[in-house]
């Protein structure tokens, strides 16, 4: 549980007097206005326990031939039925394309032995906005260039394609776009296959010899690259930009299956659960803070479980709450700033900043403040906005502990391994603590989990895939 306000550190030093006065004997009003916050975003176990019930609702439905169409959580097949058993040996090329970055890897195996090399490229606004044939190109010239800086040029090399948008899989190699998120809005792109755009963008330059074995999402290779060296893991999940999950789910429930039966016992599905609540089943835990956001973002109504939770989102969820009590006269004397009055400028990393800021004096907390513009914030101050900003980030990890949950529950081995991958999980620092503490509390009894970081899991992860892939492409052809 985050702490209460009461429990948060106050200023080590004697304070003056006036200031005493402001840090320790709050208004009525104040402390009613923070107590209406944390009804809000404070939420009980019966309701962390029934998003459980109505996401497991929602995967089934996702998973049904007959109801798959009007499903939000989509959950797509991927393909990927083969977790790597470390044999798997060679040079491979690997592509991440994500909210934030794009990397072109080089990853060689030895087994259990890993070696690698990465660049990352800058894709411009315009790129992510303009004509998909542009974006393919850009991505083409820079395997080209990175296959040159690494005396590349001349080999035949499989590769390994981690594009983290919602698509729908018909096969390891190809996958259609169903709509672009984080931001990218190319034309030319959506229903169209993913794998064929980027092998006519490599042939047109004629310099280079790449064929993309496997076109997975960034929760897939967060998996594999985990369940290389932990045979118990079977969730990849992301929580970063955006939010997603991925998990090994046994064939015979999958109706949407529509490849061979016989051959394969399992198959990881690709959840798409930022989707979650599109259809109005989260109503009962969103606040006006998240009804805000969604009205003025790019997709209303889309996505609606990751604007909840997600780096992209966390941090403009905490100003609005900080903003209101601003707007209330019950924080920082009723003035806004121009900085802190503007859209998405209280960053995600600040509300992990914040909450590391525990030794009473709050330095962390007062300079972000300056730079919002406030020359001086007293700790009667820091200290609420430190409260705020750990129920928002708690709610965000308690929101994704019940998602976990109610797959391992779904899953129901004695022991699972849940791969996770992101910024949010990786540098929030209390993050990981709060959702172990949750998943203990929703998970089925005599389970035991284990949450796991797993390393360049976008990168390493598609590579795995394609030697997986080409591994068992090379027993069939000695058969």
């Amino acid at each position: 549980m985050p702490l209460s306000f009461q429990e948060l550190p106050v200023l080590k030093e004697e304070p003056t007097t006036r200031r005493r006065d402001r840090v320790f004997k709050r208004k009525a009003s104040q402390q009613e206005k923070l107590d209406d916050l944390t009804k809000e975003l404070l939420l009980t176990d019966e309701t962390y326990e029934r998003v459980m019930r109505v996401l497991d609702e929602e995967m089934t439905k996702g998973l049904g031939k007959e109801t798959n169409a009007d499903a939000v959580i989509k959950m797509f097949p991927t393909y990927v039925h083969h977790l790597p058993d470390g044999t798997e040996q060679g040079n491979f090329l690997a592509l991440d394309l994500g909210g934030s970055n794009f990397r072109v890897l080089l990853i060689v195996l030895h087994g259990k032995s890993v070696e690698m090399k990465s660049r990352i490229y800058s894709i411009s606004d315009d790129l992510k906005t303009g004509v998909g044939e542009k974006l393919f190109d850009h991505i083409a010239d820079c395997i080209a260039r990175f296959m040159e800086e690494n005396n590349l040029k001349g080999m035949q090399l499989p590769l390994g394609f981690t594009f983290s948008f919602p698509c729908k899989q018909h096969g390891l190699s190809k996958a259609t776009l169903v709509k672009w998120t984080k931001g990218f809005s190319c034309e030319g792109v959506e229903n169209e296959d993913i794998v064929k755009l980027l092998h006519a963008a490599i042939d047109k330059r004629k310099d280079i010899d790449v064929e993309c074995l496997a076109v997975i999402n960034d929760t897939v290779g967060t998996l594999m690259a985990c369940a290389h060296k932990d045979q118990n893991c079977k969730i990849g999940l992301i929580l970063g930009t955006g939010t997603n999950a991925c998990y090994v789910e046994k064939l015979d429930r999958v109706e949407l299956w529509d490849g061979e039966t016989d051959v394969h016992e399992q198959v990881i599905i690709n959840t798409e659960w930022g989707a979650f609540g599109d259809n109005d089943a989260l109503d009962f835990v969103r606040t006006k803070f998240d009804r805000d956001i969604d009205s003025s973002s790019i997709r209303p109504g889309k996505q609606v479980f990751e604007k909840m939770i997600s780096g992209m989102y966390m941090g403009e969820i905490a100003r609005r709450a900080i903003v209101n009590l601003i707007d209330e006269h019950n924080l920082l004397q009723g003035e806004l700033t121009l900085e802190l009055s503007t859209r998405d400028r209280f960053y995600t990393k600040y509300v992990s900043e914040i909450e590391s800021d525990v030794d009473g004096r709050y330095k962390i907390t007062k300079n972000i403040f300056r730079e919002l513009g406030y020359d001086d914030i007293d700790a009667a101050d820091c200290r609420t906005v430190q409260y705020v900003c750990s129920l928002v980030s708690a709610r965000a990890a308690y929101l994704s502990s019940a998602g976990i949950a109610a797959i391992i529950n779904r899953i129901n081995s004695p022991e699972i391994t849940v791969a996770i991958d992101g910024s949010l999980y990786r540098f929030h620092p209390k993050f990981r603590d709060l959702m172990m503490e949750k998943i203990e509390e929703l998970i089925n009894p005599g389970i035991k989990f284990k949450l796991e970081l797993s390393t360049d899991g976008s990168g390493k992860g598609a590579a795995l895939v394609a030697a997986v892939a080409y591994r068992m492409k090379m027993q069939q052809l000695s058969t």
